[in-house]
């Protein structure tokens, strides 16, 4: 039987440079087969859907239990409160918990996430768990010995790890990716992180101007976490994450939101906090907040022959419809509860 092809017409923000375009978007078995011009497309909005490019979803069971104390009482293996709270958990309760984080991150146009996974090779089974039937694309990053069963190796600091070399070696010889936590509080441990070769840096927050360089040179991802950082006081400042000299040097910028015990993983909520405090070009968030989807090797930006993961916001059901400047308005304004529909073909 033949495959009816369907079709979503709109003003669409299509391929990298997200050019806004009044298009017919044709898709059979999942695949963008055209973008036909349509001058006659009715006002929603078709954007991309989003990557969360660095998450800890186990931690939605501690979510919100409290922000007091430093960056390693909290969050630094194996003893900070996070750690204590994940291992007292019940398996049950975390899987329902990440269960509840995924299906928020769905509800607001994002398809895919990069995640640290604590626990082992049971705390990526469990994340499995969680995702079962959802349309919805993670990027496990393992850690003690779940890198083994996952798509890659999720390092903390270098500060905080012990047998690095062995892991990445292994990591290496089976073909998964590297992420490092690198530069978070400060910049000392950026080199040993780059030195890793890794496939993805999360933070480099307070990263100097020749580790950038270098990040941009090798055409190393960066995951940005701004509103974690601001979080847990590791930053005061516009200037850290220097996301504005990223950007000048041609760094790879993707966007995430760290814990969830301390930041929703709303993608359109990082952006406007982002944009806010950063100034920085809307294009280049909103780029961020799609181009990690390249961890999986499934681009969602929205261009001919690829696969369909992108959602609609019906713009004339709010002032949206007014806008000047829709990457902007998107970025600014737009909240979950205005996306209209999810269109994910993982």
């Amino acid at each position: 039987m033949k495959n009816i092809p369907l079709v979503v017409s709109g003003h669409a923000f299509v391929g990298e440079d997200l050019e806004l375009r009044s298009v017919d978007i044709v898709m059979e078995s999942g695949i963008i087969t055209e973008i036909e011009e349509n001058l006659k497309a009715p006002m929603q909005w078709i954007c991309p859907a989003f990557f969360n490019a660095h998450t800890h979803l186990g931690d939605t069971i501690a979510m919100d239990c409290g922000v007091k104390g430093d960056l390693a009482s909290l969050v630094t293996p194996p003893d900070g409160l996070k750690h204590r709270l994940l291992a007292a958990a019940s398996h049950q309760d975390l899987v329902l918990a990440m269960r509840a984080s995924i299906q928020g991150m769905i509800a607001g146009g994002t398809a895919g996430c990069a995640d640290f996974r604590e626990g082992g090779a049971a705390g990526v089974s469990a994340l499995r768990e969680a995702n079962r039937g959802l349309s919805f694309q993670p990027f496990i990053f393992g850690r003690e010995g779940g890198e083994i069963v996952a798509d890659g190796l999720g390092i903390s600091s270098t500060r905080d790890s012990k047998g690095i070399d062995s892991m990445v070696a292994d990591a290496h010889r089976l073909g998964k990716k590297i992420s490092v936590h690198a530069g978070e509080r400060d910049s000392g441990d950026v080199d040993e992180a780059l030195a890793l070769d890794p496939d993805l840096l999360i933070h480099c927050t307070h990263a100097t101007k020749k580790q950038l360089r270098e990040c941009a040179d090798r055409q190393i991802p960066i995951a940005v976490c701004p509103r974690s950082n601001w979080t847990l006081g590791v930053t005061s400042s516009s200037y850290h994450p220097p996301l504005k000299l990223m950007q000048d040097l041609g760094c790879r910028i993707f966007l995430g939101t760290d814990n969830v015990m301390f930041v929703s993983p709303d993608m359109l909520s990082e952006m406007s906090f982002t944009s806010t405090v950063y100034r920085i070009d809307p294009k280049v968030l909103l780029r961020a907040a799609v181009q990690g989807s390249e961890l999986g090797g499934n681009s969602y930006f929205i261009r001919k022959g690829m696969r369909a993961n992108m959602f609609t916001i019906d713009a004339t059901q709010s002032a949206l419809y007014l806008s000047r400047d829709p990457v902007t308005s998107l970025i600014k304004r737009a909240s979950c509860r205005q996306i209209a529909n999810n269109v994910f073909n993982l």
